[in-house]
């Protein structure tokens, strides 16, 4: 899923899931509604909290508040999703949260901390309808978090705030409602902090937001392991789709194929709303309506991703529906993936993060003047429109700085072409929208594509879909 913007600026065992194995982090608790044992271990998330403290300032405070939970209808909600920042802190999916991470070990009426989680309190009323919550109890033993309360808690007692104090407070969340039945939700616990604050504290979420940014573009091999399940799966439901594409299935039969996978195979999630594009939808950037036909002759543009605790792939391919490309949509296909290759090539350790957009735009300018498309480069931007390259991780578009690539970082490289009908061409190449995207691991050498089981040349797509 390319950038939503044209410009970039504990000890451990394994347990084999499918061919990959996985480090036991949290082990499966169901007395606390936890049923998988490779979780994230509170020791790397302890860690991260670690590697945040080091970047505060003397006398520094970082504050993060849990997601809002989303109303979609009427008395329905979202399925919850956590802030991703206080997630790869904690552990913690659950809402109406707050974290503060001191610099110095603060004065609590229980002793010394330099860390306080507070979550919401155990009701075993809400527990029959919502199902079971860790309380402070439960965060603390089994999230690892030294101090924790409860929201109801947190509303009478006084913050250890400091007069010197730098307080760091994550972004305003969007779409926040105020529960009327619920005393410690999400905009009672923001409103209690702010107003615990010295008078004239400065706050700010610029360096916050840069601090969790220079932390998570760096993965670490725990992290890796989870993003190496979930495009694992992503490249599983990708293949199973090439095997089982027809002429005339719908759109939402071929998303049902993916998304299938990605439930049986244990992703919690779509990392983002999975883009099946048909024919001319196949040029549609972000097409998510996922309703329309796939005819023989046309295109299938399948832009998918699993989730899986918490980390999402971002796996593109796009097959042809009867099983062979034509000639016009070989000639661009071939031209995407010789961009692809070229900026994959451009993914090393030290290079700008844009090099392997521009290795992959001088591809595609030569590609599409050589089919008479294009006459000049000021056109290509009228189908190829967008970035190359994006972070991956927590979000599908996710935290980094975009400065120079460094080895532990995962990005996409994603070139495409999309020839929309009525575009200023030859006629014969309407319709054609490609996209050729894979999940790329900056190494100290070479790059590591982490979903080449995904077939990508068009001989392979096709021997595929032959079976």
């Amino acid at each position: 899923m390319f950038p939503r913007f044209a410009s970039i600026p504990l000890v451990v065992c394994a347990v084999h899931v499918g061919a990959q194995e996985m480090p036991v982090g949290r082990i499966s608790d169901e007395a606390h509604g936890i049923y998988d044992n490779d979780l994230l271990s509170p020791e790397f998330h302890r860690g991260r909290r670690e590697a945040l403290r080091a970047k505060l300032p003397e006398g520094g405070v970082a504050v993060f508040f849990a997601n809002p939970v989303r109303k979609r209808s009427n008395d329905v909600y979202y399925e919850y999703h956590q802030d991703p920042d206080l997630y790869y802190l904690t552990g913690l999916t659950e809402p109406d949260a707050v974290l503060l991470v001191f610099k110095e070990p603060r004065q609590f009426s229980d002793g010394l901390h330099d860390e306080l989680l507070v979550v919401r309190e155990r009701d075993p009323k809400r527990e029959v309808w919502e199902g079971i919550r860790l309380g402070a109890d439960g965060a603390r033993d089994v999230l690892g978090v030294e101090k924790t309360m409860t929201g109801k808690e947190l509303l009478t007692v006084d913050l250890p705030w400091r007069d010197a104090d730098k307080v760091y407070i994550s972004s305003t969340k969007e779409n926040l409602l105020n529960d009327p039945h619920n005393s410690a939700d999400l905009s009672d616990l923001m409103d209690r902090v702010d107003a615990t604050l010295p008078k004239g504290t400065a706050k700010g979420d610029e360096d916050l937001e840069r601090w969790t940014a220079e932390l998570r573009q760096m993965k670490l091999p725990e992290e890796l392991a989870l993003m190496r399940r979930a495009i694992e799966i992503t490249c599983e439901a990708q293949k199973d789709l090439m095997r089982k594409l027809k002429p005339d299935m719908t759109e939402y039969q071929t998303e049902a194929i993916v998304e299938y996978v990605f439930k049986s195979s244990g992703a919690e999630h779509e990392g983002y709303p999975s883009i099946l594009g048909g024919g001319a939808h196949s040029c549609v950037l972000h097409y998510e309506t996922n309703r329309g036909p796939v005819r023989d002759g046309d295109l299938l543009l399948s832009d998918v991703g699993a989730e899986y605790h918490g980390y999402t792939a971002d796996v593109t391919r796009t097959m042809p529906a009867n099983g062979h490309f034509t000639p016009d949509q070989r000639k661009i296909y071939d031209i995407v993936l010789a961009a692809q290759e070229a900026g994959i090539a451009a993914s090393r350790a030290g290079r700008a993060f844009r090099d392997p957009h521009n290795a992959a735009w001088a591809v595609v300018v030569k590609g599409l003047k050589g089919l008479g498309i294009v006459k000049d480069e000021s056109e290509v931007k009228r189908y190829f429109m967008h970035g190359t390259s994006h972070y991956l991780g927590l979000d599908v578009h996710d935290a980094g700085l975009y400065g120079p690539l460094e080895a532990g970082q995962v990005i996409t490289v994603e070139p495409g072409i999309y020839i929309a009908e009525n575009s200023p061409c030859d006629p014969r190449w309407w319709g054609i929208g490609v996209r050729i995207e894979d999940d790329i691991l900056i190494t100290d050498g070479e790059p590591e594509n982490l979903s080449i089981s995904a077939p990508r040349t068009a001989e392979e797509v096709e021997a595929l879909m032959a079976k």
